[in-house]
């Protein structure tokens, strides 16, 4: 059964909601207009206002935390937005049970990346307004968490497409970088469409955009209706959280700074998809097909993000390809239902964690290594940087499921939770989910060793600098600790009596489903699956040396290297297609349109031309011709007398 939304005003400490996105919206907008003035202060505003709004998130928490079950969903009204006869859209947020999960994943993950920036930018002429825009990136997404209404929500969302935009291109002299950011915005656009037209869809099916018309009326409306919102809102999803088949601009999107990739991967960006198909379970609840057609998506997803990870030789890439398999989980976890929606959910802030550690970690030893992300040139740094590989480490055990680490505690209740679907198609996604967990433990196994063991392969930068690997600032390595403590204990704390279920079930609904595979059995073998992945890996780079250069390797290798040729296929298909496409319209119009109105054109012209030369000018001439007509007229009027 689907909860009803029944939010209610909210007053006291409730009201202080849309003071969590001020904040950061403020420290954005005070460093954009103050302009250089602001360039020695900048970064400890922007660390100041993405701290004040974790700490008022922690105030809403606990007074979230002090209610009933029952008694923690309110609404704010801020004003007022278009108010026109016949329509009016609201600016109101949404407090409740998930929102503030995600306002506490989003301040709190943000915070430390924030303060990790202060070090790994500090020689950056322009860390002020690269502060700036990691500000807006927390107010957008907040916006979209928080909004109580789908026309706000996508307001927020086109926010964050701005905010990633700006961002993943924030070195701009950098061709690849100004290339990476217009192609994450474009392929946005895509799933943007998606989206826009699902909040028409339900403005003419429930005659508003609130959440609790559109949510409260799902069960009454016709499902048609429904699976096509619910495809709409997946592929809105899909171009936010890099799922097939608009996956294609997450890779190349690691040409931003590391702490972008982390904001992205671990806080923001990709984890908007998910938040809006659980937000929206009222409708995928009504539409059996659109479910599945998110399991599926996701399910390949997992295993396309993970096969791309393991051809990876540069770090930032193969934990890119990484987290577009762990969406995958989610997504797949999301298309559950209420088997699943809350596991998609925990499984998301526990990867908010070890991703974000991950991500940090990588950005910790390019910073050592005079910025080289090739892991073929690494090697043997565990002795160089003994933090970043402890945290690295712990988040890499987190990762790829091992107890008793968070990833344990969700990725293998997504995989319980699959073959609980029941039927031929719970063993298909179960079991792609286990062999997502072999691949996840093969390639993140082979990123450790790559990058920590072995002996040091490193090479002069282009400049014939040797790289000097030395552990990072302090400023860097704690928000690097904290994270790898969130990567240890998150998942037991979610877990120790259902903390996390009792906490989201009022919001998502939840049923435990029925497993056909007994639970310890089936934990007893994700864990042997996840030990054969690190043993391979293991033989393959852990007991011989990896080459400087990457051989040739087979024709999946290479396949995965050119990302599963996902940017060959959109070239091919849409790309050129929409190049013959616009060839034949310009061939169309230049011989179709514009040839019948410079036909006509130039038929009147010569008309015209012709019967000017009847115009003589002589009065004899015209005289004749009057009395010609005249005759004329005369013998017809007489023929029809007659």
């Amino acid at each position: 059964m689907t909860p009803s939304y029944a939010p209610v005003a909210a007053t006291g400490t409730f009201a202080l909601t849309a003071w969590v996105i001020l904040l950061p919206l403020a420290g954005a907008a005070i460093l954009l207009i103050g302009g250089r003035r602001t360039n020695r202060w900048g970064h400890l505003l922007g660390c100041a206002a993405a701290i004040g709004s974790f700490v008022l998130g922690a105030v809403l928490f606990f007074a979230l935390l002090a209610k009933p079950g029952a008694q923690r969903s309110y609404d704010q009204h801020v004003y007022t937005w278009i108010p026109v006869p016949g329509f009016t859209a609201d600016v109101g947020f949404h407090l409740d049970q998930l929102s503030i999960v995600f306002v506490l994943l989003i301040t709190g993950v943000g915070s430390l990346i924030h303060i990790y920036s202060v070090a790994y930018m500090e020689h950056d002429e322009n860390r002020r307004k690269f502060f700036c825009y990691l500000n807006l990136f927390l107010a957008a997404m907040l916006v979209l968490v928080l909004a109580d209404n789908y026309l706000l929500l996508y307001a927020g969302w086109e926010g964050v497409g701005l905010a990633s935009y700006l961002l993943i291109g924030f070195w701009q002299h950098k061709p690849s970088a100004a290339v990476a950011a217009k192609k994450a915005f474009i392929v946005n656009r895509v799933g943007d469409v998606g989206l826009s037209i699902a909040v028409m869809l339900m403005y003419t099916t429930f005659g508003s955009f609130a959440f609790g018309p559109v949510l409260n009326g799902a069960s009454s409306a016709k499902v048609g209706t429904m699976t096509a919102i619910g495809l709409l809102l997946l592929l809105g999803a899909c171009g936010k959280s890099a799922q097939f088949p608009l996956q294609s601009w997450l890779l190349d999107a690691m040409e931003g700074p590391t702490p972008v990739s982390a904001l992205i991967h671990a806080a923001t960006m990709v984890t908007a998809g998910v938040y809006l198909i659980v937000r929206s379970n009222a409708i995928f609840d009504v539409s059996p097909n659109a479910r599945l057609v998110v399991t599926i998506i996701g399910a390949i997803t997992l295993m396309f993000g993970a096969i791309i990870g393991c051809a990876k030789d540069d770090i930032k890439k193969a934990l890119a390809g990484s987290t577009m398999s762990q969406i995958g989980y989610m997504i797949l976890a999301a298309g559950l239902g209420p088997i699943g929606y809350v596991f998609a959910i925990m499984h998301l802030i526990t990867h908010g964690f070890f991703k974000a550690g991950l991500f940090l970690g990588a950005g910790s030893v390019m910073h050592g290594m005079n910025d080289d992300v090739n892991m073929r040139h690494y090697g043997a740094l565990r002795k160089f940087m003994p933090w970043t590989y402890v945290t690295f480490g712990l988040g890499y055990l987190a990762i790829i499921g091992v107890p008793p680490f968070s990833g344990y505690w969700s990725k293998d209740k997504i995989i319980e939770a699959a073959f609980a679907q029941g039927g031929t198609s719970g063993w298909i996604l179960g079991c792609a989910a286990l062999l997502g967990a072999l691949v996840t433990a093969f390639y993140m196994t082979r990123v450790v060793l790559m990058t920590f063991f072995g002996q040091k392969r490193w090479v002069p930068d282009a400049e014939g600098h040797e790289p000097h690997p030395h552990e990072s600032p302090w400023i860097m390595v704690v928000p690097m600790v904290v994270l790898a403590v969130g990567s240890v204990a998150a998942g037991f704390l979610f877990s120790y009596h259902n903390a996390f279920v009792n906490w989201l079930s009022p919001v998502t609904g939840f049923s435990e489903g029925h497993s056909p595979i007994n639970t310890a059995v089936l934990q007893v073998v994700t864990l042997v699956v996840v030990a054969l992945g690190i043993g391979y890996a293991y033989l393959g780079y852990g007991l011989q040396q990896a080459p400087s250069t990457p051989p040739l390797g087979s024709f999946a290798t290479r396949a995965a290297r050119q990302d599963l040729y996902g940017d060959a296929f959109n070239e091919l298909v849409f790309m050129r297609g929409g190049q013959y496409l616009t060839r034949v319209l310009v061939y169309f119009d230049m011989k179709g349109v514009d040839g019948v109105v410079n036909g006509v054109s130039a038929g009147l012209g010569g008309s015209s031309g012709r019967l000017r030369k009847l115009q003589s000018g002589f009065v004899r001439s015209y005289a004749l011709s009057m009395f010609g007509g005249a005759t004329l007229l005369i013998v017809a009027l007489l023929l029809v007398r007659g």
